[in-house]
């Protein structure tokens, strides 16, 4: 079986890597069509072929302006080159479309096509993106989504056909453990007690709900704010106390076990939610989570790796934050609970094998 995964702005390299080198140990052939990550080095293909031929130009340059100019130039020549490219596939699996009101009528002809809904619709659209999102759905031959509230908001919400929508998990992000972490948070008497919130940082993802949780501070435990912002965080930077630290930066694949096994618990206070790639790192090196009930977060509890509160209550995440920190046996329960998700109904492993079902069925 010959596949083409799809992600031309590059939003998801972890996510496309585990994905296609997942579906190659399954026996497909997997090409992953799209560009050169600007922020920092990818892992190398394992078992599956990559062609960064989609903004040749954007990708090199430097300016966040300029690499917007330039990508919406080439975006609809690349298109139609990757259109001329997907001959060669039975199948095209698309994990993003980068601009929705023109990928319409660019798509592949001919043979099935696949999106996954990373995101149902975009959480800080531009004007007449939303619209736009809601026509291609119906262009897909099937719609993957990564929970049952993201199927949900699909269906009811969207009015996407139920039989083209399918459930798939996102996997746990097993290739970016060096070493087999241990289900316990055994480095607690290395220092203060780490909360961590992890990832790039955005309106919707609630830090400032978490700091208004966090207070002055909580039983000497310290809370690391690390990735890049795109927001203003003066302003929660100027009120936060000293045991708020705050690193603002991209941070490499090679930082994360490091990074990771610090943390004593890793905190997602989002205001909505259909997947997030910090949880299924989290779940991946074993860490417990204290996770809003915001989308799909909720359904992770489940498993026993997370703790739920209210979506923007800081006071239960206050309690929430104490609880945990205080019983450091139920953090460990909680740890072995996360990795066994990881190898279980989270691993790449599952999730290739249900993605190649649903292929074989969309080619029959």
């Amino acid at each position: 079986m010959r596949v083409h995964v799809v992600d031309p702005s590059a939003y998801t390299p972890p996510y496309d890597h585990a994905l296609c080198s997942a579906l190659a140990r399954e026996g497909v052939e997997v090409t992953l069509y799209t560009s050169r990550f600007a922020y920092g080095a990818v892992p190398d293909p394992d078992g599956y072929a990559r062609s960064e031929s989609f903004y040749r130009l954007a990708s090199h340059a430097r300016s966040p302006r300029l690499r917007r100019t330039l990508k919406a130039a080439e975006h609809v020549p690349d298109m139609l080159t990757y259109r001329r490219r997907s001959r060669s596939a039975q199948i095209v699996h698309f994990q993003w479309l980068a601009l929705q009101h023109l990928d319409g009528p660019l798509l592949p002809r001919g043979r099935p096509l696949v999106l996954t809904a990373h995101d149902v619709l975009p959480r800080e659209p531009r004007p007449g993106q939303r619209r736009a999102q809601r026509r291609l759905y119906r262009r897909f031959d099937a719609v993957i989504a990564h929970s049952r509230h993201g199927a949900r908001r699909l269906t009811d919400e969207l009015g996407v056909d139920p039989a083209r929508v399918h459930v798939i998990p996102h996997g746990a992000f097993q290739h970016l453990v060096v070493e087999v972490p241990e289900p316990a948070p055994r480095d607690a008497a290395e220092g203060p007690p780490v909360v961590l919130y992890f990832g790039l940082i955005r309106p919707y993802k609630g830090l400032d709900v978490l700091l208004d949780a966090w207070g002055q501070g909580l039983d000497g435990a310290e809370l690391w704010i690390v990735g890049m912002a795109r927001m203003d965080t003066s302003e929660l930077r100027a009120r936060a106390p000293a045991s708020v630290r705050f690193d603002e930066r991209f941070v490499d694949d090679s930082e994360l076990p490091a990074l990771f096994a610090r943390a004593q618990l890793v905190v997602l206070p989002y205001r909505e939610a259909e997947a997030s790639g910090v949880l299924f790192t989290a779940l991946a090196f074993g860490r417990p989570l204290l996770v809003s009930d915001a989308g799909a977060l909720p359904e992770l509890a489940a498993t026993g790796a997370a703790r739920v509160f209210p979506v923007d209550r800081p006071q239960e995440l206050r309690e929430g934050l104490l609880a945990l920190l205080s019983d450091a046996a139920e953090r460990e329960r909680m740890s072995a609970s996360a990795l066994a998700a990881a190898r279980g109904t989270y691993s790449w492993g599952a999730v290739a094998r249900q993605t190649v079902e649903l292929y074989e069925t969309l080619l029959q």
